[in-house]
């Protein structure tokens, strides 16, 4: 299982579709073997914080013992606008999109996953947060996205 990372986990700051706890997933990844994980909640960047305190502490006592740093990625599962710009709001098919997984390989990617979330919830706000092709063409520097 050491080859396998999970780059796909909800967290409970998915509201309504994940439930479980980082400490607990962290916990559980390190115990079945795993080197990372990637969090990466609905539309929102809400337990990152948490994220990397946690896993900060655990590589203090994995750095005592001489193991590898169990390795934290950041990035969120987004919506992202069907019809055109996110700002288009025209009526119920604008509800209708689809979701990507955007991860940051880096601290510019870091960066730029802050600006599209944040974008995401102040100008795409939709019945949900939005991004769309522009914004991601613009903020895709250290992200990669499936």
């Amino acid at each position: 299982m050491e080859d396998f990372v999970h780059l796909h986990v909800h967290t409970q700051y998915s509201i309504l579709d994940g439930q479980a706890a980082i400490p607990k997933l962290v916990d559980k990844a390190i115990k079945n073997g795993m080197r990372g994980m990637a969090i990466t909640d609905h539309g929102n960047m809400f337990g990152i914080k948490e994220f990397h305190d946690y896993v900060g502490g655990i590589n203090k006592g994995r750095k005592k013992e001489g193991l590898d740093p169990f390795i934290p990625i950041f990035g969120c599962e987004m919506y992202v606008a069907k019809h055109g710009p996110k700002e288009q709001k025209n009526g119920r098919e604008d509800q209708s999109g689809y979701h990507l997984i955007v991860l940051a390989k880096n601290y510019k990617g870091y960066k730029n996953l802050i600006k599209l979330v944040s974008n995401s919830w102040v100008d795409g706000y939709y019945m949900r947060p939005r991004t769309d092709r522009a914004d991601l063409e613009k903020y895709h520097e250290g992200l990669m996205i499936s």
